[in-house]
């Protein structure tokens, strides 16, 4: 079985480069852009999946389903199955079939989401949900290998910043289209929705997202580093492991990874909960707390874009400065969102939309870029497996005391469940702040070229 399994996901063979320079240039320019674009709206497929919950919560508390703790048990079920296979399947695709791995782990997802509206109950939810989670991980790192695989070091920063984009893309989708599904036919048709839409998405990646340069009769990337008539070099097995040995032992990777961690902390206080906190805390409705925390994807886009070509352009390709700047943005924007004293539409929209911008290039830098940047070329899946333990590590920590401090909180005031989040509020952006002080520590690493 585990060898079935493994043949499966080999990454298909090499094809002989045949045909004029031209019609090689033209066939390259256009499989990359294919690659480029499946991965860029397939990831935003899997985010679509990944924030479902995230919109049902208070549909869920308010027909009594679930408790705002059994809520955040079942959350975090999925971001620590996530933050494990981040780091397991990010080593496995440095050398795997990326067309399979990602379409299938998309497929999978989308099936989880769903059985969830089918069965309300809380055992099935967080054994679904964190099994959905694990699936949830075969986007991410194989994405990032295909960039690498399809595009130049030199340009990299610059597609991985627009990739990146892709979680506001799914987050855009998410708060618009679920919310409508949900208001129509009620809460299962936040799942449902979620899981058509991954679907789609899945057979979309099979068909478009291509594993590699050779697989299409075409030469390596990188002339430089690699034989024409050997497309395959940069994947052995003994030059993987062996870089992903080197990645291991550097210790600003690590740093990142930890810093990366507290981050996702604030990020996924916002994701998860803030929908929650908008109706609850503030009195918006449904539709109107989708509106405020959909801000975050409109600007998130653009933070994502630009980052990688900001950093390229302006900063030679280091990613430190405008790192700093965006850790002080974010969490500024959380002290107007979470501190302003009275709900105000205006002012809540404006911090959400200084906190997107911030978190889309936190997520490019902190989440990836920068610990790709400090690796060999064949070990950013990797790299980008180990910062992704973290990151999640510290989001189902974020889940697991989040909903434990909401639920301990709440009292009953004329028969209505009021929530008190003055703790949660400290501990989300605390987690801010010490992100920031943790990055600053990496400002003189080494980037790898």
């Amino acid at each position: 079985m585990k060898r079935k399994l493994l043949n499966f996901f080999e990454p298909f063979p090499s094809i002989p480069v045949t045909g004029t320079n031209e019609e090689i240039k033209k066939k390259y320019f256009v499989s990359k852009w294919s690659v480029f674009l499946s991965a860029t709206l397939g990831y935003a497929l899997f985010y679509v999946c990944r924030l479902s919950l995230s919109v049902l919560k208070k549909p869920l508390l308010d027909e009594q389903i679930f408790s705002a703790g059994q809520l955040g048990t079942i959350g975090s079920a999925l971001f620590f199955t996530y933050a494990i296979g981040k780091l397991l399947n990010g080593f496995f695709a440095d050398g795997r079939n990326i067309n399979r791995f990602i379409s299938f782990g998309l497929m999978a997802t989308a099936l989880c989401n769903l059985i969830l509206g089918f069965f309300p109950n809380f055992m099935v939810f967080m054994v679904i949900w964190g099994l959905s989670g694990w699936f949830q991980s075969q986007g991410a790192a194989p994405c990032v290998v295909a960039l690498t695989r399809w595009f130049k070091v030199n340009e990299r920063g610059t597609y991985y910043g627009i990739w990146s984009a892709s979680h506001n893309i799914g987050k855009a989708i998410t708060f618009t289209l679920l919310p409508f599904l949900i208001s129509v036919g009620g809460w299962q048709w936040g799942f449902w929705g979620a899981g058509i839409a991954g679907l789609l998405g899945a057979v979309m990646i099979k068909l478009f997202l291509f594993d590699s340069p050779g697989s299409r009769g075409l030469p390596p990337v990188d002339h430089n580093e690699a034989k024409a008539d050997d497309t395959n070099t940069n994947f052995e097995k003994s030059n993987v492991v062996t870089s992903q040995k080197s990645m291991l032992r550097n210790p600003f990777i690590w740093l990142l990874a930890l810093s990366s961690a507290f981050m996702y902390i604030s990020r996924y206080a916002i994701e998860s909960w803030g929908i929650f906190y908008a109706q609850t805390e503030k009195g918006y409705s449904n539709i109107e707390a989708s509106e405020i925390i959909g801000m975050t994807a409109i600007t998130g886009i653009l933070g994502t874009a630009v980052s990688g070509l900001i950093s390229d352009r302006l900063f030679s390709g280091s990613r430190n400065a405008p790192a700093l700047i965006s850790g002080l943005l974010n969490f500024l924007s959380l002290t107007l969102f979470l501190f302003y004293p009275n709900a105000n539409f205006t002012t809540d929209v404006i911090a959400m939309l200084i906190h997107g911008f911030a978190i889309g290039v936190l997520i490019t830098f902190l989440g990836g870029l920068m610990a790709v940047d400090l690796s060999p070329k064949n070990a950013t899946g990797a790299a980008m497996g180990l910062v992704g333990i973290a990151s999640y590590i510290g989001a189902g920590i974020q889940e697991l005391l989040s909903g434990f401090l909401i639920s301990n909180s709440q009292t009953t005031l004329n028969n209505q469940i009021v929530y008190d989040f003055s703790v949660a509020k400290y501990f989300w952006l605390g987690s801010a702040i010490l992100s920031v002080i943790i990055a600053l520590s990496v400002w003189k690493a080494k980037v790898e070229n």
